[in-house]
């Protein structure tokens, strides 16, 4: 090696061909839908883990960005899709704190519930609410994956409101059943667990 590599991580192609910069998600259903069907597509077509998350305006359910999982595709741990997105909503927004002064309050929705670094960054974002769908212990059960300790009150963590730290709502479970059935299909079909 001559000079270290530069490091990018791209969203797969089928995401840039069908997903539109700027749609509106009305409900949390909706957005949820959206992220979950990004994880069934992303797995569908190779292009990644079992996971999807979207940065959105939070009052409007405008889309800033999605996220898909591109570990494997990307040789990274960390392009998990909760990071792809918030990575993605901050390029898009030019600026790395998304609870700036100038942004309206953003949410991140996400497949399946944080594992340790995701816990991470989301707390670093700027984000003012999470919302989830399966839990690390579906996640770990029915898929295999390693998500890391997380520690057992990470949503009292979250939303803990101290004048140095943001608080950030956490909402949980929203459309798990339907998060499953994409974990599900992903085990049978002998993804990697990582």
């Amino acid at each position: 090696m001559t000079a270290f590599p530069d490091v990018s991580i791209a969203l797969p192609e089928w995401v840039q061909r069908e997903v539109r910069p700027g749609e509106r998600y009305e409900t949390l259903e909706d957005r949820m839908r959206f992220v979950i069907s990004l994880a069934a597509r992303n797995v569908d077509r190779a292009t990644g883990g079992p996971f999807g998350a979207a940065v959105f305006e939070r009052d409007s359910g405008l889309l800033i960005a999605p996220g898909v999982n591109r570990v494997e595709l990307s040789l990274c741990s960390l392009a998990h899709a909760e990071s792809v997105a918030l990575m993605v909503s901050q390029q898009a927004l030019k600026t790395y704190d998304l609870g700036a002064e100038h942004l309206p309050a953003l949410e991140l929705v996400t497949s399946s519930q944080p594992c340790i670094q995701c816990y991470g960054n989301v707390w670093w974002s700027g984000i003012s609410r999470l919302v989830t769908g399966t839990s690390i212990a579906q996640t770990s059960a029915i898929a295999g994956f390693d998500e890391g300790p997380v520690p057992s009150n990470w949503a009292e963590l979250l939303r803990a409101k101290k004048p140095s730290e943001r608080a950030i709502e956490v909402v949980q479970g929203v459309l798990a059943d339907e998060a499953c059935k994409v974990l599900e299909r992903y085990a049978q079909s002998g993804g990697a667990r990582y």
